[in-house]
């Protein structure tokens, strides 16, 4: 057993009794090659609960300081996380983030950006750019309920049909393929939060 899978099988329980999670539409997931796993984000435990969730290890990006320090950087890295680092804006985390895929791992995106409560963030268009440059499916994945889990409210995690982006084309995607894309792809998300119940 891997560090990944002895973390994985703790926070479960922990998912599964405190936060009574529901898991739908887990055989959607292609277990093998490269795939971007791109989620809604309302919570600092939305990694947590989506890789619990995953029925495979999803990889993500974390700022290179982390990785400096004792004893993190180490479980971090078993953990697949990848190191990022600041001040060298997209290229550097698009370059880490493109070996993921291309070493055919999966990694975990959120669109938004950064924790969106209301659900009305602007779209970045990085997820869309990744899973076009390396040519790897995207599947949506909604959470709901994960900014409850300090209450032990009831959290959900619906996974969609996997997709490719601009299959068919031919050429470089301009930067309008990427925006739509990108809304493309949340809207996907959003769509399926709506065959969530909400849950207590």
């Amino acid at each position: 057993m891997t560090l990944y899978d002895a973390v994985k099988l703790v926070s479960g329980a922990v998912c599964y009794s405190l936060f009574r999670l529901e898991v739908l539409g887990r055989e959607k997931v292609p277990l093998n090659g490269p795939l971007v796993v791109a989620a809604n984000h309302v919570s600092y435990v939305d990694p947590v609960v989506l890789g619990v969730a995953c029925p495979r290890p999803i990889a993500y990006m974390a700022k290179s300081e982390l990785f400096a320090i004792r004893g993190l950087g180490p479980l971090i890295r078993a953990l697949r996380a990848y190191p990022v680092e600041r001040g060298k804006g997209d290229v550097a985390a698009i370059r880490a983030s493109l070996r993921q895929l291309r070493e055919g791992h999966a990694i975990g995106i959120f669109p938004e950006g950064t924790r969106n409560l209301a659900g009305d963030a602007r779209v970045q268009t990085g997820v869309a750019l990744l899973a076009s440059l390396a040519d790897a499916p995207v599947i949506p994945a909604f959470i709901r309920g994960s900014a409850r889990a300090r209450r032990l409210g009831k959290v959900q995690v619906a996974f969609g049909d996997p997709f490719r982006l601009g299959e068919g084309r031919s050429g470089k995607a301009s930067r309008e393929d990427l925006a739509k894309w990108a809304d493309m792809i949340m809207a996907r998300i959003r769509a399926l939060g709506e065959t969530l119940t909400s849950g207590n």
